[in-house]
């Protein structure tokens, strides 16, 4: 009667062929090898490490500047001269490349696991070398065109902290398995002392990490503030071009505190709303004045600013991707837009009574209106009927002169500056990046009557996290999504961090505990016998002796090469299984 190998040992052969083989092309069993991994190896084994620790912190920067992606393309517009969406190569190449290498990095550490020799095949160690030199390249290029968004790791930090530590937490725990095997099986005490030293200054370090974790979100519900009241960045234009008439309209209709615009003289003195220097982006300057698309916007007149088109280039670069979430009306609606002036804009505030941020821009020198343009503005200002307390002043230039000329306007400044100084010069509002504020600054302002506005602020996260640090108001391109939240997304008492923070270690240590115990006695069991008498024992009822001296010398020859851990092969090579002491069949 023929008897089979057991489906388990087929399954385990399967499974070790096609991890050498993806990863080192090594298919075939007697290509497989327990020897130790060769220096070069190693060396190779380590650079796969460092650079899946480099893309993993280089997703995760992309994923938490979600944030500031319109801000990123504007940067590159304003290098190039053409607008394109530049997240989407990097978002495509990141995603892809971390797949790669944490794929990489997943089969090594099954390698190490059932005791295999680390072989990475040429072609990965080629992938793994353009992965890095990209990543790093990517890190250079953005740390010098725009070094400050780096601060977003750490702000993100006071929000992901408590969930990422558990997470670390739960891949070090899982890690005790692989650690707790490479101790029992390892010869050499000096080894099993310094992988046993590093492993637990990890897993202390990571046990204690909560120390160091600090968040505004960790706070006591009853000293939660109102939310922050949130001001229209251009409006809504994530649900209409920016700076239009449309989406201002959007911006009050979902209960935006105020409405923010940028503001930029025309040739014959009418304050219009512009952001960029030139109207290519987001008008049809190019075909209706093709001869004057690089102009300052500033040098057109009214009337020709007029006949220009504003939102059909929202429709067709889509800079938020929301286009195809609009009905037909409304996409008929966006594509009509024309230039909006501010008086237009300030009536739209006063109707509702909302607040306007205005930015300024100064024409340029050579422009008709140079020393007329502050004029201009507070004229078109009062036209409006707005009330001089719904309006922030900004502009640095001659602020004295705006101060007497309207003393109702909120002043703000664009520059954080001592409290004393603010208040010396009649300054009673901020206006600063998120990036530029933390927790201390806030509470100090706001203890001396300052009130402050973080722009742009895009995201929930971001939005609950300024919130539970007690900001009066942000600016943001986003309010149809930040006016949803009724509470931050994550919000947890002291005492219930502490319990989680406790809770999960203990569980974890219990867990590493067990791991390494079950490991030591089943690696000492699997020492206690001896394969050769077993084999020689349960063949010599079924094989001759020529068969036997052959498996034999095959079985002293592999131990002496490869370890014990590679006997099974041998004896299935001889048409024997261990497992069940049983030959395959005759």
């Amino acid at each position: 009667m023929v008897k089979h190998q057991p489906l388990q040992v087929y399954e385990r052969q399967l499974c070790l062929s096609c991890l050498t083989g993806i990863y080192g092309c090594r298919w075939k069993r007697y290509q497989r090898s327990h020897d130790d991994t060769t220096k070069w190896e190693f060396l190779w084994s380590l650079i796969l490490l460092a650079t899946f620790s480099l893309l993993l912190v280089w997703f995760y920067f992309w994923w938490e500047a979600h944030n500031d992606y319109n801000e990123f393309n504007w940067f590159l517009y304003n290098r190039s001269g053409e607008w394109s969406d530049g997240t989407v190569p990097i978002l495509a190449t990141t995603a892809a490349g971390f797949t790669y290498i944490t794929f990489l990095t997943i089969l090594a550490l099954c390698h190490v696991a059932v005791g295999q020799q680390l072989n990475l095949h040429w072609l990965h160690k080629i992938g793994v070398t353009v992965a890095l030199l990209t990543t790093i390249i990517g890190v250079i290029s953005v740390t010098q065109m725009w070094g400050e968004e780096w601060d977003i790791v750490i702000i993100s930090l006071q929000a992901t902290g408590p969930f990422l530590h558990i997470g670390a937490l739960a891949a070090a725990t899982a890690l005790s398995w692989l650690v707790a095997g490479q101790v029992a099986r390892a010869e050499k005490t000096r080894f099993q002392v310094l992988v046993m030293v590093l492993y637990l200054s990890v897993l202390l370090g990571l046990y204690l990490a909560p120390l160091s974790i600090t968040s505004p979100c960790i706070m006591d519900q009853s000293t939660l503030r109102p939310p922050p009241q949130i001001i229209g960045h251009q409006g809504a234009p994530m649900l209409a071009p920016e700076n239009t008439a449309l989406s201002f309209q959007r911006a009050l209709r979902l209960n935006a505190s105020g409405l923010e615009g940028d503001v930029t003289i025309s040739l014959d003195g009418v304050p219009f709303l512009m952001r960029d220097r030139t109207l290519r982006r987001t008008t049809d300057v190019a075909q209706v004045f093709p001869d004057r698309q690089f102009d300052d916007a500033s040098l057109f007149n009214w009337t020709d600013l007029q006949s220009l088109n504003a939102g059909q280039w929202f429709i067709k670069d889509d800079p938020f991707w929301t286009v195809e979430s609009m009905s037909q009306r409304e996409l008929h609606q966006a594509g009509s837009q024309r230039v909006c002036s501010l008086q237009h804009m300030l009536r739209l505030a006063a109707s509702q009574n909302r607040t306007a941020l205005l930015h300024l821009h100064r024409p340029p020198p050579q422009h008709p209106r140079y020393l007329d343009w502050l004029n201009d503005t507070l004229e078109s200002i009062h036209l409006s009927g707005i009330p001089q307390h719904m309006v922030m002043w900004t502009e640095d230039w001659q602020r004295g002169f705006v101060q007497a000329a309207a003393p109702g306007f909120q002043q703000t400044s664009l520059k954080k500056q001592p409290v004393e100084e603010l208040q010396q010069r009649g300054i009673s509002r901020l206006l600063l990046r998120y990036n530029q504020a933390n927790e201390r600054d806030i509470r100090e302002f706001g203890s001396r009557n300052i009130s402050l506005t973080l722009y742009t602020v895009n995201e929930p996260w971001l939005y609950s996290l300024l919130w539970c640090s007690g900001v009066p108001s942000v600016s943001s391109e986003a309010p149809q999504i930040l006016l949803k939240l009724h509470a931050p997304i994550w919000l947890m008492s002291p005492d219930e961090y502490r319990l989680i923070w406790i809770a999960t270690d203990l569980l974890s240590f219990a867990i590493v505990v067990g791991v390494f115990v079950f490991q030591k006695w089943r690696m000492s069991g699997m020492n206690s016998y001896n394969p050769e008498q077993i084999m020689l024992s349960a063949a010599a009822v079924r094989r001759s002796s020529r068969d036997v001296n052959i498996m034999k010398e095959k079985l002293i020859f592999s131990e002496v090469s490869n370890g014990v851990g590679g006997a099974d092969e041998l004896y299935m090579e001889n048409g024997f299984d261990y497992y069940t002491n049983q030959g395959i069949g005759h």
